[in-house]
Protein backbone atom coordinates (compact mmCIF):
# COMPACT_ATOMS: atom_id res chain seq x y z
CA UNK A 1 0.00 0.00 0.00
CA UNK A 2 1.36 3.27 -0.98
CA UNK A 3 1.84 5.75 2.04
CA UNK A 4 -0.82 8.35 3.11
CA UNK A 5 -3.11 5.64 0.74
CA UNK A 6 -6.20 3.38 1.92
CA UNK A 7 -7.53 1.08 -0.41
CA UNK A 8 -10.55 -0.78 -0.31
CA UNK A 9 -11.58 -2.78 -3.24
CA UNK A 10 -9.51 -0.39 -5.53
CA UNK A 11 -10.50 2.72 -4.25
CA UNK A 12 -7.54 4.54 -2.91
CA UNK A 13 -7.94 7.25 -0.26
CA UNK A 14 -5.55 9.76 0.64
CA UNK A 15 -5.67 10.21 4.63
CA UNK A 16 -3.15 12.96 5.00
CA UNK A 17 -5.28 15.36 2.45
CA UNK A 18 -7.05 18.43 3.87
CA UNK A 19 -9.55 17.30 0.81
CA UNK A 20 -10.08 13.71 2.00
CA UNK A 21 -11.56 15.63 5.20
CA UNK A 22 -13.59 18.32 3.29
CA UNK A 23 -14.59 15.31 1.38
CA UNK A 24 -15.76 13.52 5.00
CA UNK A 25 -17.41 16.95 6.02
CA UNK A 26 -19.61 16.92 2.47
CA UNK A 27 -20.68 12.96 3.52
CA UNK A 28 -21.45 14.34 7.16
CA UNK A 29 -23.35 17.28 5.61
CA UNK A 30 -25.52 15.11 3.27
CA UNK A 31 -26.52 12.67 5.71
CA UNK A 32 -27.87 15.07 8.73
CA UNK A 33 -29.83 11.63 9.91
CA UNK A 34 -26.98 10.03 10.71
CA UNK A 35 -25.82 12.79 13.20
CA UNK A 36 -29.45 14.01 14.43
CA UNK A 37 -29.46 11.24 17.30
CA UNK A 38 -26.41 12.16 18.96
CA UNK A 39 -27.28 16.48 18.89
CA UNK A 40 -25.54 19.05 18.09
CA UNK A 41 -21.70 19.85 18.28
CA UNK A 42 -20.42 22.44 18.62
CA UNK A 43 -16.40 21.93 18.36
CA UNK A 44 -13.03 23.08 16.95
CA UNK A 45 -10.80 20.23 16.59
CA UNK A 46 -7.32 19.43 15.05
CA UNK A 47 -6.63 16.27 14.10
CA UNK A 48 -2.24 15.55 13.77
CA UNK A 49 -0.26 12.91 11.75
CA UNK A 50 2.90 12.89 12.75
CA UNK A 51 5.19 11.46 9.85
CA UNK A 52 9.53 11.54 9.63
CA UNK A 53 8.64 13.03 6.27
CA UNK A 54 6.72 15.95 7.29
CA UNK A 55 3.58 16.00 9.65
CA UNK A 56 -0.25 16.74 8.67
CA UNK A 57 -2.77 19.08 10.70
CA UNK A 58 -6.14 19.56 9.80
CA UNK A 59 -8.53 21.87 12.05
CA UNK A 60 -12.34 20.83 11.67
CA UNK A 61 -15.38 23.16 12.95
CA UNK A 62 -18.75 21.24 14.09
CA UNK A 63 -21.55 23.25 14.13
CA UNK A 64 -25.08 21.91 15.10
CA UNK A 65 -25.60 18.99 12.65
CA UNK A 66 -23.08 20.13 10.23
CA UNK A 67 -19.51 20.62 9.71
CA UNK A 68 -18.42 24.01 8.94
CA UNK A 69 -14.85 24.13 7.65
CA UNK A 70 -11.95 21.78 7.51
CA UNK A 71 -8.46 23.25 6.78
CA UNK A 72 -5.27 22.12 6.42
CA UNK A 73 -2.88 23.56 9.70
CA UNK A 74 0.77 23.85 10.22
CA UNK A 75 1.01 21.20 13.37
CA UNK A 76 2.28 23.42 15.55
CA UNK A 77 -1.29 25.44 15.47
CA UNK A 78 -2.81 22.61 16.32
CA UNK A 79 -3.11 23.81 20.26
CA UNK A 80 -5.19 26.81 18.74
CA UNK A 81 -8.10 24.44 18.56
CA UNK A 82 -10.33 23.62 21.76
CA UNK A 83 -8.72 20.24 21.82
CA UNK A 84 -6.74 18.12 19.37
CA UNK A 85 -5.51 14.20 18.91
CA UNK A 86 -2.32 13.81 18.45
CA UNK A 87 -0.35 10.99 16.90
CA UNK A 88 1.83 9.16 14.99
CA UNK A 89 0.46 8.74 11.07
CA UNK A 90 0.33 4.85 11.15
CA UNK A 91 -1.76 5.25 13.78
CA UNK A 92 -4.65 7.12 12.44
CA UNK A 93 -3.95 4.78 9.02
CA UNK A 94 -4.42 1.56 11.42
CA UNK A 95 -8.00 3.42 12.30
CA UNK A 96 -9.03 4.58 8.73
CA UNK A 97 -8.38 0.79 8.05
CA UNK A 98 -10.19 -0.67 10.54
CA UNK A 99 -12.93 1.69 9.61
CA UNK A 100 -13.16 0.42 5.93
CA UNK A 101 -13.01 -3.37 6.68
CA UNK A 102 -15.77 -2.97 9.49
CA UNK A 103 -17.73 0.13 8.35
CA UNK A 104 -16.94 2.03 11.59
CA UNK A 105 -13.97 2.00 13.69
CA UNK A 106 -14.06 -1.17 16.17
CA UNK A 107 -13.25 -2.69 19.56
CA UNK A 108 -9.70 -0.27 20.65
CA UNK A 109 -9.41 1.59 17.41
CA UNK A 110 -12.21 3.96 18.40
CA UNK A 111 -11.28 7.79 18.51
CA UNK A 112 -12.06 7.64 21.94
CA UNK A 113 -10.53 4.22 22.83
CA UNK A 114 -7.16 5.93 20.58
CA UNK A 115 -7.09 8.93 23.37
CA UNK A 116 -7.77 7.35 26.14
CA UNK A 117 -5.22 4.69 26.62
CA UNK A 118 -3.54 7.29 25.27
CA UNK A 119 -0.63 4.70 23.81
CA UNK A 120 -0.26 6.59 19.98
CA UNK A 121 -3.26 9.28 19.65
CA UNK A 122 -3.21 11.45 22.63
CA UNK A 123 -5.62 14.02 23.39
CA UNK A 124 -4.19 17.49 24.06
CA UNK A 125 -5.44 21.08 24.30
CA UNK A 126 -4.51 24.36 26.47
CA UNK A 127 -8.23 24.70 27.84
CA UNK A 128 -9.77 22.48 29.86
CA UNK A 129 -13.27 23.17 29.04
CA UNK A 130 -12.29 22.86 25.46
CA UNK A 131 -10.67 19.31 26.18
CA UNK A 132 -13.97 18.44 28.07
CA UNK A 133 -15.93 18.80 24.84
CA UNK A 134 -13.74 15.87 23.37
CA UNK A 135 -15.41 14.01 26.12
CA UNK A 136 -18.94 15.24 25.07
CA UNK A 137 -18.54 15.35 21.07
CA UNK A 138 -16.42 12.39 20.47
CA UNK A 139 -18.86 10.25 19.15
CA UNK A 140 -19.68 12.97 16.40
CA UNK A 141 -16.55 13.22 15.84
CA UNK A 142 -16.02 9.24 15.20
CA UNK A 143 -19.57 9.11 13.77
CA UNK A 144 -17.87 12.07 10.61
CA UNK A 145 -14.69 9.80 10.88
CA UNK A 146 -16.85 6.90 10.10
CA UNK A 147 -17.63 8.56 7.08
CA UNK A 148 -14.49 7.05 5.48
CA UNK A 149 -16.44 3.81 4.75
CA UNK A 150 -19.29 5.60 2.99
CA UNK A 151 -17.42 7.36 1.09
CA UNK A 152 -14.82 4.01 -0.18
CA UNK A 153 -18.56 2.54 -1.12
CA UNK A 154 -19.65 5.70 -3.05
CA UNK A 155 -16.31 5.67 -4.40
Amino acid sequence: MLEGHMMLEGHMMHIDSARFFADLADEMNAHPENFRVLGDADMDVALVMRKPEGDFAVRIRFEALRCEAVDEIASSDAHLAEFYLDGPYDAWQVMFDDILVHGSASGRLTINSLALLATDVRLRGDDPMGVDKFSRFNQTLQEYLDGAARLAVAG
